[in-house]
This record gives C-alpha cells, structure tokens and sequence, in this order.
C-alpha cells in the first residue's frame, strides 16, 4: 500500500505531506484548495504525462514523492527495479519503494525510482502493480482493451487461468510447428544448393580417397624418383667402397684382413681381445649397412611412368587440400560433417510431410483450447456485466447496463497468445439508446462510479493493493450518495482506497480523513493537510453538509452521518 505522499511546488501547493493508512482515506476540502493536485501527483507517480502548466507561479519546478510498502514476495514488481538498477530496500519480509517525479517550468523532468534515475516507462510499468487511479482523466483501465481483458480474466478465477495457460501451451506448439515448416520450405531452395555443394565435395575426398601419412610418403617417392640417377650413381659408390667389386675388397675386406692379424697377435698378447671385439663389432655394422645399401639399389631404378603417377597424386592432394585443408586430417573431418549434415538435409523431405500433418493437429488442438477458453470468458462476461448493472442501480445510474461484448475468431492466424478473443466493456446508459464504449457514454463522475462498481464486484479479486477514485460523488447526493461511501467502504475491506470526495455521506465511512486548507494567502503549505478525528472531523463535515462548521444544526446531522456509517460498516 502507498504510505505517504510528498508534493512540492504544485498548482496551489507549496509544500505538502500526507499520509495514507490500510482501509478507506478521504481527502476533502474547499474548491480550489487543492486536492485535485493530490491526484496529479499520484498520476506522475504513475508515469502519467508531465505539464509544466502543473508547476507552481513562483517555483521553477514541481515534484512529488510517494512511498509504498509491499510484500518481499511481491516478485514482479521487486524483480522488474532489480532490472534497472533500483532495488528497494527489503526489511522483516516487507520492501519499501520510494517513486519520485519533478516536473520542470523548462527542460526534461526526471523519474527516479528507488534513488535511481529511471525512464518515465519504468514508473508507468510498476505503478500499474501499485495502485489504480480512476478518474476523469485516468480511467486507463476502461480504455484498454487488454487491461478489460485482464479485469475480466480475474473475475473468471482459477477455471479462466487454467485454461488460458492449456491455450498458451497449445497455441505456442501450433506456432512452433508453422514456424519450422515455413522454415524447411522457405529454405528448401537453399537447402538443395548446400546438398549439392556437399555431394560435390564428398565426390572430390572420395575420388582422391586419401589417407592419413600418404602425403609424407608422396613427397618421399617424388624426390627419391626426381634424383634416381644421383642416387644410383653414388649410393652404387658408396657401396662399392664399403663392400668391395671386383677391383677391391672394400673397407669390410680391408678390415676382415686387420681381424685377422689381431687373431695372430693375440695368441701373443691377451689383452688385445677387447680390440678385436671392436674391430669385429664394426665389420658387422659396415657389413649391415652394406646388405641395407644392396637392397635400395635393387629397388632404385629410375621409373618415369611412376614418376607421373606419383606426381598427378601429389597435384590431387594439393587441389583437395586447398579446397578442404590444409591437412589431410581436416580433410576427413569435412568429409565426416558433410555427410552427417547431408544425411539431415536429405531427411528435410520427410520432415516437411510429418510438419504437415503436425500442423493440421496442432491448430486443432489450439482451437479447441481457444474454445474452452472463450466459453469461460463469455459467461464470465455476462455474470461480471449483471452484477455491475446491478450496482450501477445504486450509484445514481438506475438504468444503466453494463455489456462485455466477447468476439471470438477460428482462425488461429488471428489468435494472439491471449487468446482468440477480442472485448469491449460497452455502457448503455438509457433503454432505447445503442451501447456505446464506457468512456464515450459516460462523464467522468459515471466513468468513476462505473469502476467503483467494477472494483466492488471484483473485491477479493484485485490485481493491486491501492484504488484511488476522483469525481466519484459528481452529480449525485442524498441516498446515493451514502450508497457510494458503502460501497466505498465494503471495496476497502479487501484493499487500501483512497478518495477525494465533496460529498460528508461518502466521508463519513472513512477510516482515517484528511483535509486540505488554504491559508488566507492562498497557499497549501505543510500544515495545510490535516487528519481530523472526533470533534475536527465532525466540524468538516458540518462544513461540507452547510458551509458551516459551527452550525449546531450541522453539526448533529454530521454526527449523524458519522454514526449511520459506523452502524453500517460494524454490520
């Protein structure tokens, strides 16, 4: 609930604070003296458009202030000031959120929200969760359809909620559906140009078919191919001179013949085994390397034919890999991703057939959800639309009547994730006269007690803690005029509400009562808003019944009033 209210710099209102209890709060007060700047205020608070024609002569600009207490739980509106970076201040599971607004004679005003500057949006947003202003200029829940959608939804209860969640889940499942067959089908096109540009790569890798160290062994064969004549005329040296021709024994001769004289030596000397063993070591490695160089030269021939083919692989290798490489190893990699995506493209045919027939029994199934969520709501609609009525009877609008009309469309390409239906309170405020929307049939004192009577028939069902009304008493009086402080008061049983009222029968049945006073400058200051109670209070309303508080007369009707309301409200 809203606690307190600071306005500075105002209309007529210099300086002023009041302060706002749980249950039924009139503000009243003499003409001009400024209480319909209270409702300006709360409309700032509320992200309402800024006038400078509001602001003060003699001030350079106006501002207001307003403090609210709300549940910790209150996850919507804490999580969305959380988001912009103006978190409230949580204490002993409540959380207190300070909404403040200047309004400048020139220039750009500011909204500030729990400290922090914030857009006027975001004002607008968490007022909406806070508190609602009806009057002449502020009946925005009569003037959007979504909010009548909303009020209607909540008088429908669990049943209305349950389905219109069965309806989003199916109506999201249709879209979804449409969406990715528009998808396949829209990209089929594309589709077929990858497939083929897949199918051509996968063609190159399997023409080529390498394999993973065959380019090293390529490029070995190449050079050893390119210098077969170098090779062979040298290693075919080099072996001859390690292992001998027929013009000499060769290293591996020459030291068979040193192995020898050792083998005579050592029959003299011992010790000259070790060198033996060594010498004997190295003719067995010469002789290796010779049998190694023997078997290369039998295979090194110079071989033009293979020359060419080892030459066109290397060219294929270097062509694939420009394309799908650089390396043999990513080459195998494209080709294992070519073909898995390959293999979901040319499933894409299959898919769009099983998305047909899902779309067909998606729609329907959004359908009938649509339905069972219309039913809900029309008969909803004519209960909420009598119960109305019938309070409207009472609130000098006997032959007033209240229609929701409901309208329902199949087809699901006009659904919106609220439904299939579109609605509009409409007021026929005379027999014989066409129903027209609310705001167009009623004034704004009709307009105000038409959302009385909305906010009493809903009680228990409030989307907000705080109704505030104004012009609620316009144009009416005597019984009626107690009938709309009942009302008043019953709706305040269920929520904080806030009144500014000319009227000492709607003020009799508050719980707590402020009055604004002008002093003889004409200025609203700080001490200018006063809670009366006892004696004080009678006196303002002996004011408001005869212009004269003083009056005995008045004052024993106001006291009257005062006990009529508390029989009333005790029952």
């Amino acid at each position: 609930m809203i606690t307190g209210l600071s306005i500075h710099g105002m209309g007529v209102i210099d300086d002023a604070h009041m302060e706002f209890s749980p249950g039924l709060t009139v503000i009243t007060g003499e003409t001009g003296a400024g209480k319909t700047m209270v409702l300006t205020g709360l409309s700032l608070l509320a992200g309402g458009k800024a006038e400078s024609s509001v602001v003060r002569r003699g001030a350079t600009e106006a501002s207001v202030e307003g403090n609210w207490i709300v549940a910790a739980n209150n996850e919507r509106v804490i999580h969305r000031l959380e988001e912009a970076g103006a978190p409230p201040d949580i204490d002993s599971g409540a959380a207190e959120i300070v909404l403040a607004r200047t309004v400048p004679i020139e220039g750009r005003g500011r909204a500030v929200a729990c400290g922090r500057t914030v857009p006027r949006s975001l004002l607008e947003e968490v007022s909406g969760d806070l508190i609602a202003i009806h009057g002449q200029a502020d009946q925005w829940q009569l003037r959007s359809n979504d909010r009548q959608r909303e009020m209607l939804d909540r008088f429908a209860g669990a049943p209305c909620q349950s389905a219109a969640q069965d309806f989003r889940a199916a109506f999201q499942e249709w879209r979804a559906t449409v969406a990715e067959l528009e998808d396949l089908t829209t990209h089929r096109a594309e589709r077929e140009r990858e497939a083929a540009q897949l199918r051509e790569g996968l063609e190159q890798i399997t023409a080529v078919n390498p394999e993973l160290g065959e380019e090293e062994a390529l490029d070995l064969q190449a050079a050893r191919l390119s210098n077969a004549g170098a090779l062979l005329e040298d290693l075919t040296f080099a072996h001859d001179t390690l292992v001998g021709n027929e013009n000499s024994d060769g290293v591996v001769g020459e030291v068979s013949k040193a192995l020898k004289a050792i083998d005579r030596l050592a029959t003299i000397d011992a010790s000259l085994g070790e060198m033996r063993s060594q010498l004997l070591q190295v003719n067995v490695l010469l002789g290796d390397a010779g049998a190694h160089m023997a078997g290369y030269l039998s295979d090194l021939e110079a071989d033009p034919a293979r020359q060419a083919w080892v030459e066109d692989r290397r060219a294929a290798f270097r062509k694939l890999l420009k394309l799908y490489g650089p390396t043999v190893e990513d080459a195998l990699k494209w080709r294992a991703f070519a073909e898995q995506t390959l293999a979901g493209l040319d499933g894409g045919d299959e898919r769009v057939e099983q998305l047909r027939v899902l779309v067909d029994s998606t729609r329907i199934s959004a359908i009938e959800a649509a339905n069972r969520l219309s039913t809900i709501r029309v008969n909803a609609a004519l209960e909420l639309a009598d119960a109305v009525s019938h309070e409207l009877k009472s609130l000098a609008m006997p032959d007033a009547q209240l229609i929701i009309d409901v309208k329902s469309t199949q087809e699901v390409a006009e659904f919106t994730s609220n439904g299939a239906d579109t609605m509009i309170f409409l007021l026929r405020p005379h027999p014989g006269v066409d129903p027209a929307p609310v705001t167009k049939a009623a004034s704004g004192g009709e307009l105000s007690r038409v959302m009385l009577a909305i906010e009493v028939t809903m009680a228990g069902r409030h989307s907000v803690p705080t109704f505030v009304f104004d012009e609620v008493d316009a144009g009416i009086g005597g019984r009626t005029a107690v009938e709309v402080g009942r009302r008043l008061a019953k709706l305040a049983a269920q929520a904080q509400v806030i009144v500014v009222t000319h009227l000492p029968q709607v003020a009799a049945f508050a719980d707590r009562h402020l009055v604004v006073e002008k002093s003889s400058d004409g200025v609203v200051t700080e001490s200018s808003v006063k809670f009366v109670t006892g004696p004080d209070r009678a006196a303002e309303l002996a004011r408001m019944l005869s212009g004269l508080d003083e009056s005995d007369s008045g004052l024993a009707h106001a006291e009257e009033l005062l006990a009529m309301a508390a029989a009333d409200r005790a029952r």
